[in-house]
């Protein structure tokens, strides 16, 4: 998290800060979660580009200190707040019973749930979390399945060469991002590209009815990545949390039920079972087609004959002959599409995240939870200290 004013006037920044979340991205994890019940009989996940590690500090306290968030937190409240009310206003007989909901209430508030295992891995190291194993790994390169099966299952072994989990996971999260350059159609390309390698990942170690939640950035051509990811998923949704920015073109593909296609076998060396053979079983089934000779078309001005590319023809029972032009039915082909819900997520009573609200009397301004631990602009500091500052050392004349 920064320190730009426009950070310390963002709600959701300073909130990040007063509730001990390493950053405000956290708050996207809980709106999603309110949406759709993501960790709802969920125990076991892996979390992808996950520094500094806020989604993972929302896995820890979720499922291993067993706190509870937003809305369900608030039903908890008012549910606990009723029976003190019963129990001090009822009548006499009642408030033994209240007083045993009570307690059962007080009870149910923090519940750890058993057998607990979450993984984060990013490029960037991320300061240790309680009942957290971090790997420091590539999610693009085939090397990292090893390390990642072997911190779900101790007893892998990578001599096996299996990129199939023994255990497989309940839920795999990716909030990762690129360095955005600020030419859209570049990002949205290298997003894709890293949602692809963690779609890969994801696809070696989900167990069947998993989930998948990864960061998009929406573009022109988004809709065929939802078709895409429809092979695999039963459910797909595009959700825009109120904590992200409208400014922002990012959303969060949430894929409910996992069912892969029978006899698929994920593997990095074959990214969802194709691979590096798409262009030539594209070119193969090319060639099985069944090619029809060129339609022979009569000029009405000169009389002469024209070769035309094959178009198909329907004649109706009044003898009339209707023909398509191969471009319109390409063109027809190509406008059908499946189009995933979108969804947007979060309270209507929460804070806007593009609004920037006044600060209060007093105001203190907290520093950051966790301090980055290697931030990639950390030589770029080292070096303007070096030049004295942000406008070089000062010359005497």
């Amino acid at each position: 998290m920064g320190k730009s004013s426009k950070d310390k006037r963002d709600a959701y920044y300073r909130l990040a800060k007063e509730q001990g979340w390493r950053a405000r991205s956290a708050f996207k994890l809980l709106q999603l979660d309110e949406e759709f019940d993501l960790f709802s009989n969920v125990t076991r996940v892996v979390d992808l580009c996950a520094a500094p590690g806020s989604w993972s500090q929302v896995l820890s306290r979720v499922l291993i200190k067993g706190e509870k968030f937003g809305r369900s937190a608030w039903q908890d409240h008012e549910a606990k707040f009723r029976q003190q009310m019963l129990g001090q206003f009822g009548p006499p007989e009642l408030s033994g019973t209240a007083e045993t909901t009570a307690t059962r209430l007080e009870a149910q508030e923090s519940q750890p749930r058993k057998d607990v295992k979450i993984v984060s891995i990013d490029l960037q190291p991320i300061s240790p979390l309680p009942g957290i194993v971090t790997l420091r790994a590539d999610i693009t390169h085939p090397a990292t399945v090893p390390l990642l099966l072997k911190a779900l299952d101790l007893d892998y072994d990578q001599k096996m060469k299996s990129q199939q989990a023994a255990h497989p996971v309940d839920l795999v999260l990716s909030d990762g991002a690129p360095d955005v350059t600020g030419l859209h159609d570049l990002d949205i390309y290298v997003q894709s590209q890293l949602l692809f390698a963690a779609l890969n990942l994801a696809l070696c170690v989900l167990k069947p009815g998993g989930k998948f939640v990864a960061k998009i950035f929406r573009g022109r051509n988004v809709d065929v990545l939802y078709a895409q990811l429809k092979i695999f998923f039963e459910e797909v949704h595009v959700a825009k949390p109120r904590s992200s920015r409208a400014s922002s073109v990012e959303a969060f593909i949430v894929c409910l039920n996992f069912r892969p296609p029978k006899g698929f076998s994920a593997s990095l060396e074959e990214p969802l079972g194709v691979g590096f053979r798409l262009s030539r079983m594209t070119q193969q089934n090319d060639e099985r087609l069944h090619r029809a000779p060129p339609t022979v078309l009569q000029d009405p001005e000169t009389g002469g004959w024209n070769h035309a590319p094959f178009c198909p023809r329907t004649t109706d029972e009044h003898g009339i002959t209707e023909i398509e032009p191969e471009e319109a039915r390409n063109r027809r082909d190509e406008d059908i599409r499946w189009i995933a819900p979108f969804i947007a997520c979060g309270d209507l009573s929460a804070f806007d995240s593009d609004a920037s609200y006044r600060l209060p009397p007093g105001h203190v301004s907290l520093d950051p939870v966790q301090p980055p631990t290697a931030p990639p602009y950390k030589r770029a500091i080292e070096l303007r200290k070096a030049a004295g500052g942000a406008y070089g050392k000062t010359v005497k004349c």
